[in-house]
């Protein structure tokens, strides 16, 4: 069955509007499609990593190229209103991070994620990171042609969040909990934002862990060197 758009998908309760005639995002999807096609032909992964600002990305992705630096390889595009320091800091650590300026823009879009691919050089690359603006509202409507989108939910938001912002938990295949060494100090029920998470994706899987004492990560790196493994089988197979 061919798989909805993320940009398309709608969360339950909204109200559909017969006399929609124009897609807005018909451009977008139609970018997306080609930055998907081009993933599987260099049997590439894409990941949209999204979350509000300071929920833990960049230190997420240093610590990423810490542990599996070294068994793939790995390119960033980071995207930010301003500055270049999310990829400064991913360059002091060994990778190769592309900032995307967006200048007051509060998104991502396809088009600038095939701006910023065409700036990177992607030969022999096993994985594509995107890391999001900080943002749990606009980035969800757009679709980049990623594989998988994964959302970081820090301790220190609150445990609400899922059912207050539920397009970007429903559009994502996996939810991070991130932070989660400070669980003792604050008043975070994982339970509550796993629930929430869950009336609104059913099918969403759940991580927790923590960049700062290491909790959780081996199976978020575990979970990432999965999909690329996958990522190439599938490729392969579509090929012959």
């Amino acid at each position: 069955m061919e798989k909805t758009l993320k940009s398309n998908r709608a969360a339950r309760g909204t109200v559909p509007c017969d006399n929609t005639t124009m897609n807005l995002l018909k451009a977008n999807d139609f970018m997306a499609e080609g930055i998907r096609k081009r993933m599987a032909e260099q049997h590439m992964l894409l990941i949209n990593i999204t979350s509000s600002p300071g929920s833990g990305k960049t230190t997420l992705l240093q610590e990423t190229a810490r542990r599996i630096g070294h068994q793939i390889n790995m390119k960033v595009l980071v995207g930010d209103l301003e500055t270049e320091r999310d990829a400064e800091r991913l360059r002091s650590v060994g990778l190769d991070a592309l900032q995307i300026v967006t200048g007051g823009i509060c998104h991502l879009e396809a088009q600038m994620i095939w701006q910023g691919m065409e700036a990177l050089n992607l030969e022999g690359a096993d994985l594509l990171i995107i890391e999001n603006v900080g943002n749990l509202v606009c980035p969800a409507a757009f679709d980049l042609g990623e594989d998988y989108r994964v959302t970081l939910l820090a301790t220190t938001e609150g445990d609400d969040k899922p059912k207050k912002y539920p397009r970007m938990f429903l559009t994502s295949e996996l939810m991070l909990i991130s932070k989660a060494d400070l669980l003792p100090y604050l008043p975070f029920s994982v339970e509550a934002a796993v629930q929430d998470a869950r009336d609104i994706n059913p099918d969403i899987e759940i991580l927790q862990l923590s960049s700062t004492n290491g909790t959780g990560i081996d199976a978020w790196c575990d979970w990432l060197l999965e999909k690329v493994s996958e990522k190439k089988a599938a490729s392969v197979l579509n090929a012959s």
